[in-house]
């Protein structure tokens, strides 16, 4: 084989070396944290734009909140697809082909985002324009989550599937801190007319920027599987009664070798059903703790705008610092462990946790940290679980959609239903909600098998 040949799907990983540990951590990485900061942008800066998408009805000011944060729900519906078109892309063609494709397209919908116009200028085009830009940035980040977790563990060595996993959650997070940072940096140096009419859309023209730079790392990436090492069914063995060419059986070989779109779901049910039930404490604690706990803190305590962003910047860095360490933990002692202390902690804290948020500074850090450390035990170990559920073949797609639809169902619903409770009078039923989920997803996960030390199946 030339030098000068190109990669295509069917070509395996490159053989004259094996792949570089930080190579591929930060291929998956950097791109995925670029990913996230397209995503989280939306709703830490949700707050500003509002009122220039969407109109405000008379006596409620609520509104226009309220749209935007069912646009971010709406982006979330589209993650399903997303995890299933792009996991099965990973699956067939390869997750370097996955990675590079959803780049692309959260690059695209975010520039779109930063040219929306305003409803004063062109009505009803302003939200039909910021729906369509959300809709592929959910497509893309469903897609996102299905390729990196299977390349994160795939480039783990043994013992390390737990520490490779929390990058994930590593690189959602400094996503989610240059989003905060972006947001809470822009909120102290302009007014807030400023950052109504145009301080947000330079934050998302950033965004369409740093895509270009995670596309460049992850054209350095080595692919983790090639879908040629796939063993050909037995149905493909006899077709027509001709022989065909060497090469038009290898490539007919490897055609039929490829899984079909649902393949996961078709033949792996359960294992599908148990990615549901372990993401949906998981997911609407994440988003609970992440993403909302500032606006809930605006909402329902008067805190202020620029200092809810200011804390959230805080509490994410603790964040970040404690994933590794929950990765390494769980390679020690298992998974498990770790996802009962998460599930049980926030059946039991959420309500006094949420209750204790007021318009004090140190109130809100302390609330939003105390539920980080609990988080870790379910974010950093999330993709490593999820990966060990199902085989290589179907991997990416089997995690993709499963996971993709339960965190539309609940965490991307979750600001939506906080801010509706709040309107019908109810805030107090939210922090219940969040407890209730956690403790259903604590029995599902006393159904799992620890598969810690157990080999990743191919």
């Amino acid at each position: 084989m030339s030098s000068a040949q190109p990669l295509t799907e069917d070509r395996a990983p490159r053989g004259d070396r094996p792949p570089s540990p930080i190579r591929q951590l930060a291929a998956a990485s950097i791109g995925n944290a670029v990913e996230w900061y397209d995503w989280y942008a939306y709703s830490f800066l949700a707050a500003y734009f509002a009122d220039q998408v969407f109109p405000k009805e008379a006596g409620n000011s609520l509104v226009p909140l309220l749209s935007t944060f069912a646009v971010f729900a709406v982006g979330f519906f589209m993650r399903p697809v997303g995890g299933l078109l792009m996991g099965a892309v990973a699956d067939r063609r390869g997750r370097r082909a996955a990675l590079t494709l959803t780049i692309l397209l959260m690059g695209g919908a975010s520039l779109l985002v930063a040219l929306t116009p305003t409803y004063a200028a062109t009505g009803v085009l302003a939200p039909v324009v910021l729906v369509i830009a959300r809709l592929v940035q959910g497509l893309s980040v469903g897609g996102e989550f299905a390729a990196s977790t299977t390349f994160l563990v795939e480039s783990a060595g043994p013992g390390r599937r737990g520490l490779f996993s929390s990058f994930q959650y590593v690189s959602t997070t400094l996503g989610q801190l240059l989003a905060s940072g972006t947001g809470a940096l822009l909120a102290a140096l302009l007014t807030e007319r400023q950052m109504g009419q145009w301080g947000w859309r330079a934050a998302f023209l950033g965004g369409a920027l740093l895509s270009l730079l995670g596309l460049w790392i992850r054209s350095g990436a080595q692919e983790t599987r090639s879908p040629a090492l796939d063993s050909v069914p037995a149905r493909g063995s006899a077709r027509s009664g001709g022989t065909p060419s060497a090469v038009q059986t290898s490539a007919a070989e490897r055609q039929a070798a490829r899984p079909g779109l649902f393949e996961g779901l078709r033949r792996h049910p359960r294992q599908s059903l148990l990615i549901c039930g372990i993401t949906a404490g998981g997911t609407l604690a994440y988003y609970t703790w992440t993403t909302y706990l500032p606006t809930y803190a605006q909402v329902n305590a008067g805190f202020d705008k620029a200092d809810s962003l200011t804390v959230s910047t805080l509490s994410l860095v603790f964040f970040a610092l404690l994933q590794p360490l929950g990765g390494l933990l769980s390679d020690r002692i298992g998974r498990k462990p770790l996802l009962f202390a998460f599930a049980l902690g926030f059946a039991v804290l959420a309500v006094p946790l949420l209750h204790l948020v007021n318009g004090a500074f140190l109130s809100l850090l302390l609330v939003q940290c105390a539920g980080m450390v609990l988080l870790t035990g379910y974010t950093a170990v999330a993709a490593a679980v999820n990966a060990e559920v199902f085989p290589a073949r179907v991997r990416a797609a089997g995690i993709g959609f499963p996971y993709s639809l339960t965190v539309a169902l609940f965490g991307g619903t979750a600001p939506y239903v906080g801010t509706w409770f709040k309107q019908a009078g109810h805030p107090d039923l939210f922090p219940w909600y969040v407890a209730v989920l956690c403790l259903i997803s604590f029995g599902v996960y006393l159904t799992l098998p620890e598969t810690a030390h157990r080999e990743l199946e191919k």
